[in-house]
């Protein structure tokens, strides 16, 4: 299990080494920084002074590993539009995505692994259909147009819980639903096929044999297994909340570090957008490092695989 671990952890740091290396680049790629921070219609010695003034003029590799040293040490630079330390604003925005995106997985879990167990356990029924039909549904609306549908209801009409801002644990409500809901299709559709394989598996016939309640038999004995393959999915669908939550804070006024990357991008803010890219990215590399331990905890066959 060591061995397993040290190596995916190896891999993990490579990954990362890469993903801030092409970050970096396609954001130079994206046009002239000095350009961006000075205006289009700034004088030629201005824009000149401004690329020796924040190291632009230095070649590219130089940058980036002097960025990088930086980086690793916590300092991100100081933000071309808000002229405060990016590592300041992120520390004081990550909790609220953080929260969101915990809470938006817990909802998504506790919703999409009942449903997808239930319409194994009772295949091609009325309870299989409502849940394939509530994973289409969920599939097919995007989540800009379901919060603002949620706000008209319970927020406008029904007046149950704000509308944005998160004074209160009731902010929440709404951010979480509609982030939840991005993921709980593909996690309720994967654990309904891993149930289905695992159900018609021996041991599980086995089991039935021996007298078994059906509830043993689903959760204690099928669901271990079938729950392999989620626990990825779950990882993945997380980091992508982490990294998407851009819309969701947008729509609920949620000041959190998905509603400073729309900030930063809006506004040519270089520092920021290459902290948060590689935040995020760091956030989905770990997720996915802790879902491959996790698995091989699960399932000692995967360690030497």
């Amino acid at each position: 299990m060591l061995k397993f671990v040290l190596t995916k952890i190896g891999m993990a740091a490579l990954v990362a080494l890469t993903v801030s290396f092409i970050s970096f680049i396609l954001l130079f790629m994206a046009g002239d920084p000095a350009i961006a921070i000075a205006g289009d219609s700034a004088p030629a010695d201005v824009i000149a002074a401004i690329r020796s003034q924040y190291g632009f003029d230095q070649p590219l590799m130089v940058q980036y590993f002097d960025w990088l040293m930086r980086a690793l040490t916590g300092d991100f630079g100081v933000s071309y539009y808000f002229k405060t330390p990016v590592s300041g604003m992120i520390i004081e925005r990550l909790p609220v995505t953080m929260t969101i995106g915990c809470l938006g997985m817990g909802f998504a879990l506790l919703v999409a692994i009942p449903m997808g167990v239930l319409a194994a356990a009772f295949p091609n029924t009325i309870i299989d259909r409502l849940a394939l039909g509530v994973a289409v549904v969920g599939q097919a609306i995007p989540s800009f147009w379901f919060g603002l549908i949620l706000i008209v209801i319970f927020s406008v009409n029904l007046g149950l819980v704000p509308a944005s801002g998160t004074a209160d644990w009731t902010g929440y409500i709404l951010p979480t639903v509609v982030l939840g809901y991005y993921a709980t299709p593909a996690i309720m559709r994967l654990t309904r096929a891993g149930m289905l394989e695992v159900l018609s598996s021996d041991y599980i016939r086995t089991a039935k044999a021996k007298g078994l309640k059906p509830r043993q038999v689903l959760f204690k004995h099928a669901l271990r297994n079938a729950i392999i393959p989620v626990v990825s999915l779950a990882a993945v669908q997380l980091g992508f909340m982490f990294s998407g939550s851009v819309v969701v804070e947008t729509i609920f006024a949620l000041h959190g570090a998905g509603f400073l990357a729309w900030e930063s991008i809006s506004r040519n803010d270089l520092p920021t957008m290459q902290a948060l890219i590689l935040i995020f990215s760091m956030f989905y590399i770990a997720f996915t490092f802790l879902a491959d331990v996790l698995n091989a905890w699960l399932d000692p066959r995967l360690r030497t695989a």
